[in-house]
């Protein structure tokens, strides 16, 4: 058995960094397109703008919000996503789709949250439709 890389970090940028490439990761896993990292305009930046293939010819644009934390001392990561920030994350799809005007079946926000725990394996979780 191998031992898991003990990931420390000096800062939450370079946590949260981290966990968006993790995040990134996964969802290329799932078979999902990332068009755009760190994606900004007057209302804010969305960490990930992605494509989901769907059933019929057009995909799913989704706006993912990623939040990763070290430790629950303030809770599970996804309880950082208040009604300001869906609401915040909702004005950003917007802005996106007219910037890009791509033909969609959907437009959504959804959120992964990642908590990693010393020692352990990162806990992702994923949750559609968060705003």
């Amino acid at each position: 058995m191998m031992a898991r890389p003990n990931l420390t970090f000096d800062n939450r940028k370079q946590l949260g960094g981290w966990g968006e490439k993790l995040a990134a990761d996964y969802l290329l896993g799932l078979g999902w397109l990332i068009v755009e990292r760190n994606w900004r305009c007057s209302v804010g930046e969305a960490d990930l703008v992605c494509l989901e293939p769907g059933p019929g010819e057009l995909p799913a644009g989704v706006i993912v919000e990623v939040k990763c934390r070290s430790g629950t001392g303030f809770g599970d990561p996804l309880e950082a996503i208040t009604y300001a920030k869906q609401c915040r994350l909702r004005q950003l799809a917007t802005c996106w789709r007219r910037a890009s005007a791509p033909a969609l079946s959907e437009l959504r926000v959804d959120a992964v949250g990642i908590l990693k725990l010393p020692g352990a394996a990162p806990l992702i979780r994923h949750v559609r439709g968060v705003a």
